[in-house]
């Protein structure tokens, strides 16, 4: 499976990649909104991760702009604590799930899992 993983911080995109490549996905990076939109409209990932608070433009509303780009666009937030009020806004715009920094890999890869049952 093909996974955008959308996310500022450097740190966050490399330990999601070993998460993922090391249960066999491919995995695309993104650094902010801008650059997630452009990666989506030309990998067409099968899931994509991302993080909620970014600048420029955050989280939710690039989960808006790829529902507009494909509707059956799947995506897993990641948030902080204490960020609970967006990850629901997250959710009502489309979202199919969360996961709470600091995770653990199973965590993320349970959510994974669930994303591709829940639109397959």
């Amino acid at each position: 499976m093909k996974i955008m993983v959308v996310d500022d911080a450097a740190f966050m995109r490399l330990t999601l990649e070993k998460i993922f490549a090391k249960s066999g996905h491919e995995v695309i990076q993104a650094k902010n909104a801008l650059e997630a939109l452009t990666l989506y409209q030309e990998h067409r990932p099968d899931l994509v991760t991302m993080d909620i608070t970014m600048p420029e433009i955050n989280g939710i509303e690039v989960v808006r702009k790829l529902k507009e780009i494909d509707p059956n666009v799947r995506v897993i937030m990641i948030s902080a604590m204490g960020q609970e009020s967006m990850v629901r806004e997250a959710i009502s715009a489309g979202a199919l799930d969360f996961v709470v920094k600091p995770f653990q890999p199973e965590r993320i890869l349970a959510a994974v899992s669930r994303a591709v049952r829940k639109n397959a």
